[in-house]
């Protein structure tokens, strides 16, 4: 039986441990195999807001390919895979998803995505949004994608950022099919 595969992108926008907490969940899930890119902004991010070096996050993947990689095997329609999440997503990398520049190997990905008729989900951080931004969402919404960002829930009484982080990441898979155990669900009041 072969393997999920999930494509995880990060990229430049704030929020680089949405990305981290993605690889995390996904590897703890028997038979789901990641391929990751990290754009050269989420590198810096990556260092800024966390402890974490770059090698470190790559480790958490099965696959980790270079941002310029634009033969690498996600670039391609014919690489099977069950779809792709970009946590975070700047919007720089929202508008080359929304225009089909596909400049460097995650937009490429996503366009693949898009094409093939995968999911694709756009945890999208930034705020507040200006009617460029919204209309971006618009336009990748009507194209296919799931444009998610990662904004909290309370119901469930988080008492860390992790919590949180992790309830936004965990409802962000849903869409691609990969339920994460533990995941505290609304069940009405009382």
């Amino acid at each position: 039986m072969k393997p999920t595969r999930v494509v995880v992108g990060i990229s430049g926008a704030s929020g680089a441990i949405y990305g981290v907490r993605t690889l995390e969940l996904l590897s703890a899930i028997d038979d789901v195999e990641t391929h990751l890119v990290i754009t050269p902004s989420a590198r810096q991010t990556l260092l800024i807001e966390t402890d974490l070096s770059v090698a470190d996050v790559e480790a958490r993947a099965d696959f980790a390919h270079g941002s310029r990689d634009v033969a690498a095997s996600i670039a391609s329609g014919s690489f099977e895979s069950s779809g792709m999440i970009i946590a975070p997503c700047s919007i720089k990398t929202l508008s080359g998803v929304a225009h089909s520049f596909s400049a460097d190997l995650l937009v490429r990905a996503a366009d693949v995505m898009l094409k093939e008729r995968r999911p694709l989900v756009l945890m999208v951080r930034e705020t507040p949004f200006h009617l460029g931004h919204i209309r971006l969402m618009e336009r990748v919404t009507e194209m296919g994608a799931i444009v998610q960002p990662p904004v909290p829930a309370f119901y469930n009484h988080p008492a860390t950022i992790d919590d949180i982080v992790t309830h936004s990441v965990g409802r962000a898979l849903e869409h691609l099919g990969i339920e994460v155990s533990g995941l505290q669900r609304w069940s009405g009041p009382g």
